[in-house]
């Protein structure tokens, strides 16, 4: 009986045991080249950008996020994640009370003296920086493997690197056009070469007419756009729908955008967010740009 008290015991003790105990370390090289190395997969995250957000749960780890910024609205079930404050105003009281075992920061949006503000916490930490479109699903990657879910996030991750292939390959050789994307009307602001959103550009075949510029959201004039005189203008805004000020382009007859019938729209958060929905963006665009083409 003492043999039977002792193995149940010993049972007893290794349900008691938490399951991390077992787990294999799993590591990470992040967007700073450094490799983040966890004990266990993490079971609580704390991401301070809206995209990293959603490539947790495109990565599979939606279940192991425990704090959000604000603006962090996608996937719907994101928006009931606990806040920590917006990515440029957070809280480290917020996120140390959430006990986290990983946090990912956004390199350059939650401003350089980030990394060095949360290391006081003691908390391992993955610096995401996608600017390319292999980024993301590079990202993507990352996070699965940090999280324990790798099998869904290079599932994932792949599915976005196959897209991207087949959008280059059906638009990436067609005749070019010169393409104007305005973030806002006033003041006139747009992209450089070095921004996602003109890797996206060129994935359809396009030209962005600023891509020299130095600024990475540079404001221009309205001046210079009628020299250059763009064949399509794209306008995203800052909502999912059509911002009036497109129309003001009109005024202008002679602009090839206005005289052929390219003045198109895009939803902000379909191509200016490092997400899976990127590809979404892209498909848009492209088939819209192609309409000049005929």
């Amino acid at each position: 009986m003492s043999h039977i008290r002792r193995a149940g015991a010993l049972v007893l003790g290794l349900l008691l045991v938490p399951a991390a105990a077992f787990a294999d370390p799993v590591s990470a090289v992040d967007f700073n080249g450094r490799t983040v190395t966890l004990d266990a997969p993490a079971r609580r995250i704390v991401a301070l950008a809206p995209h990293s957000v959603e490539n947790l749960f495109s990565a599979g780890a939606g279940a192991a996020l425990v704090g959000r910024v604000s603006s962090s609205d996608y996937p719907p079930q994101a928006r009931n994640i606990p806040l920590v404050g917006s990515f440029n105003a957070y809280s480290l009281e917020a996120i140390a009370g959430l006990q986290p075992d990983l946090i990912v920061i956004w390199g350059s949006g939650n401003g350089a003296a980030t990394l060095g503000k949360l290391e006081v916490l003691g908390i391992p930490i993955f610096v995401s920086e996608p600017r390319q479109l292999e980024d993301i699903p590079r990202d993507i990657r990352a996070l699965g493997l940090l999280a324990g879910t790798g099998e869904t996030s290079e599932a994932e991750a792949l599915r976005i690197e196959g897209e991207l292939t087949a959008l280059r390959e059906r638009y990436g050789q067609r005749p070019p056009l010169t393409v104007l994307y305005e973030i806002w009307n006033d003041p006139l602001q747009t992209i450089n070469g070095d921004h996602l959103i003109s890797q996206v550009i060129s994935l359809c075949g396009g030209r962005n007419i600023f891509a020299d510029v130095a600024t990475l959201a540079p404001r221009v004039s309205v001046e210079s756009v009628l020299v250059l005189a763009p064949e399509a203008i794209i306008a995203s805004g800052s909502s999912a729908t059509r911002p009036r000020w497109l129309d003001e382009w009109r005024r202008y007859p002679a602009l090839p955008a206005v005289r052929d019938n390219g003045l198109f729209f895009a939803d902000p958060d379909l191509l200016e967010r490092p997400t899976a929905r990127v590809l979404q963006g892209a498909k848009s665009l492209c088939e819209q740009l192609d309409t000049l083409r005929r």
